[in-house]
This record gives C-alpha cells, sequence and structure tokens, in this order.
C-alpha cells in the first residue's frame, strides 16, 4: 500500500480526497446549516449507520481492515526483528517517542488512510445523496488505524513470545 518509494502516489491519492472533500463542503454546510447541527454528531449520522453497512461499499468494512492488518502484521515484524517494543505499548508508555511513533506509522499506511477516506466519500454519495467531510473523515482512519495498531502490537509479541510488560 504505502511503500517508502511511492511518494507520487501518495500525492494523487492526497489530491483526488481533498477534492472529494472539498466537493462535498456545499451541500454538507447546506444541510448543517439546514439540520442546525454538524452531521457525525447528529440523530441522522446514527440512522445513516445502517445504510452504511448494507449500501454500495459495505465491503470496505471488510477489505480497509484486512489491508490494514497485513500491513501491522508487517510492521510489527519488523519491529520484533529490530529488537522495538510492540507498538500500543510504546505509544502508551511514551517509550521510543509518541510523535515518532505516529510518524513512521503514517508513512506505513497512509495511502490507506487516504483511499479509505477517498472511498467512504464516494460511498456516502451513492448511499446517502450527499458526502459529509467529517464521517469521511472519522470513517477512513477508524477503519484503518485501530486494525493496524493493534495487529502491530500483537504481531511484535508473536514473534518475540513476550507478553505485555506493564509499567511499574
Amino acid at each position: 500500500m504505502s511503500e517508502p518509494g511511492t511518494p507520487r502516489l501518495t500525492l494523487v491519492l492526497g489530491v483526488l480526497t481533498a477534492v472529494a472533500l472539498f466537493l462535498s463542503l456545499p451541500g454538507s454546510l447546506r444541510e448543517a446549516f439546514a439540520r442546525g447541527g454538524v452531521y457525525v454528531v447528529s440523530r441522522e449520522f446514527l440512522e445513516d449507520l445502517p445504510k452504511r453497512l448494507t449500501g454500495p461499499g459495505r465491503f470496505r468494512f471488510v477489505l480497509q481492515p484486512a489491508f490494514a492488518i497485513v500491513l501491522g502484521v508487517r510492521a510489527g515484524r519488523a519491529d520484533a526483528k529490530s529488537g522495538g517494543q510492540d507498538y500500543l505499548h510504546a505509544l502508551w508508555s511514551g517509550r521510543g517517542g509518541r510523535g515518532n511513533l505516529i510518524r513512521q506509522a503514517w508513512k506505513g499506511i497512509a495511502n490507506l488512510v487516504l483511499a479509505g477516506v477517498l472511498v467512504d466519500s464516494v460511498c456516502q454519495w451513492l448511499i446517502l445523496g450527499v458526502s459529509y467531510p467529517g464521517a469521511a473523515l472519522l470513517f477512513g482512519p477508524v477503519l484503518i488505524g485501530a486494525p493496524y495498531a493493534a495487529s502491530r502490537s500483537l504481531a511484535n509479541r508473536i514473534v518475540t513470545g513476550r507478553a505485555p510488560n506493564p509499567d511499574p
């Protein structure tokens, strides 16, 4: 997905995602003014969740996390081989620098996150007739970030054979 040598792909995905989000702003703002609030924190958002799970693009709820898990396992194995601690524990404890860990993870999943946001935005247009940037920015990263972090930590633990190490 996001290899260090693919900045052009990241740029193209970034531009396409930005264009999709920009094009969704007028309809989203019009709806927000009519509703009197932001879609992501509205009752309509909760009512539309089942539509997302059954409408066009529902396979992304399997495909995106699956790709994230593959990338997480690959990164977790690399962490273990380099002697690093598991990813979630390192983030929680702050060892290794949280900012550095987050930047490193972003390099590994940037294209997947951008594609996730783009796909969610397009699927919203197909399912709901309007695209809400806030919802796309929420669903894309959540469907990818959580499985990536969990699988990266788990793969590290399996490869090294160590249990989680609680802070003293």
